[in-house]
């Protein structure tokens, strides 16, 4: 052992040893410093892969009976299905009267129950899901009991918004106000909930060393008749009954729709039963839906030590730096949750945002408290100042008939985030000539 073994032992380190000549054993190289990785996320790679445990999920309703329990010699309520073994399917008696009891609602099992409960007759009641219907769809759009639009998003394609008419918007506002109001949604979720907004939604991220930014696609049509199925059954509704309120909830497109620019692949989305962009009752059911989304999310938000919101299809994550460098990790687990929840990401509207950027959650500055977007402030001052100046007409570019209230409405958003800003937006309001 030579003088510079010695003192390299006194510190507890050893000289790596030497091979003997004529032997195949390499020299251990040197390997050059690797660059630290850039600051944007694509650019790392995970420190391990992480895969979940399935999730075992806990039956909320008693399993389907077998087809002889449930087939019966004679018809037991109007519209029953016929049974393949002979007679008809009675699934009216599975459901749980205790439970619906418990949580206020309204108990009715079969078509005819349900019918008196919405004060129409059960054939009007047929008529509104397509019973009688061949795929029990509208034939046409003209006999559809929904009015069709397609909107052109901001960031390119077409949203289909699908509004109902009268008669079935009443039934659905029935079914929002007096079943799916009394439903709690988790806390996490702020969109479409009362005493809860774009605000609320935001609050949580301020003040953050990052903030990730997360888009479910296709939110509403993802949320098929099967799932909604399932959310009347699991509040104590008999299977027949979660199936007509379903099919009053859900809409089917009918042949013969027109597409822009003659995009059929635009209808895919839309040809099975889903929740309707439109009516009032498919907030709440995504909602609800998403409710197992949410509280896995929430659990490994916990477990990162960080903040989860979501409002509508927005997913919002933020914490500090340490949440910053594990986001290797944590992502791909995000994604496995999304994707065993039958929800898919957006592959294009993912945004990782660090505190020296600009840091907005849905349409809120968050970056120090909650504020408003200095640009908007600005573009709607820029709009009362020439109004003043060259008239009204000169700014309603869309020729919108109600342009006093659509500024109106702009500058209450900006009053509700920054006071100050929005009153000096309400002065300049209250000075222009919006008769002129």
């Amino acid at each position: 052992m030579g003088l510079f073994d010695f003192i390299l032992g006194i510190f507890g380190w050893r000289s790596a040893p030497v091979a003997p000549p004529g032997s195949n054993q390499r020299r251990p190289s040197r390997r050059r410093p690797q660059p630290r990785p850039t600051k944007k996320f694509r650019h790392r790679r995970p420190s391990r892969h992480v895969v979940l445990a399935p999730l075992r999920r806990q039956a909320r309703h008693p399993p389907q009976t077998p087809l002889d329990e449930v087939t019966v010699p004679t018809l037991p309520y109007p519209f029953a299905r016929i049974s393949i073994l002979g007679g008809y399917l009675d699934f009216s008696r599975d459901g749980d009267h205790a439970r619906l009891a418990g949580m206020g609602l309204p108990d009715f099992q079969d078509p005819a129950q349900l019918a008196d409960w919405l004060g129409i007759p059960v054939g009007k009641l047929a008529w509104l899901i397509h019973r009688c219907e061949e795929g029990q769809r509208p034939r046409d759009p003209r006999s559809a009991h929904y009015h069709y639009r397609w909107v052109k998003k901001r960031k390119g394609g077409y949203r289909l918004i699908q509004a109902p008419k009268t008669l079935l918007k009443s039934v659905q506002l029935k079914i929002l106000r007096e079943i799916l109001d009394l439903i709690p949604v988790h806390a996490a979720c702020h969109g479409f909930v009362t005493r809860r907004s774009i605000v609320t939604n935001a609050q949580p991220h301020t003040g953050k060393r990052v903030v990730v930014k997360l888009d479910l696609e296709n939110f509403y049509t993802t949320v098929n008749h099967s799932r909604v199925v399932a959310i009347f059954r699991s509040l104590g509704y008999s299977r027949e009954a979660a199936i007509w309120l379903a099919g009053l909830t859900t809409a089917a497109i009918p042949p013969g729709l027109d597409v822009p620019q003659s995009d059929l692949w635009l209808l895919a989305a839309y040809q099975g039963r889903h929740l309707p962009q439109g009516a009032p009752t498919s907030p709440t059911l995504a909602n609800l839906s998403a409710f197992s989304l949410d509280l896995r999310l929430a659990g490994l938000a916990r477990t990162f030590r960080t903040q989860y919101t979501r409002y509508a299809d927005d997913l919002t994550f933020s914490g500090s730096q340490k949440f910053l460098n594990s986001l290797s990790t944590f992502l791909p687990l995000v994604g496995q949750i999304i994707k065993s929840e039958r929800f898919r990401l957006h592959p294009k509207k993912r945004q990782v945002l660090r505190s020296n950027q600009q840091q907005k959650v849905t349409g809120v500055v968050v970056n120090s408290r909650v504020n408003v977007d200095r640009d908007e402030y600005d573009r709607v001052k820029a709009l009362l100042h020439n109004c003043l100046l060259r008239g009204v007409s000169t700014q309603n570019h869309d020729q919108r008939p109600d342009f006093p209230q659509h500024v109106l409405g702009r500058i209450g958003h900006i009053k509700h985030l920054n006071p100050v800003r929005g009153e000096k937006l309400l002065e300049m309001f209250r000075r222009v000539d919006w008769t002129a």
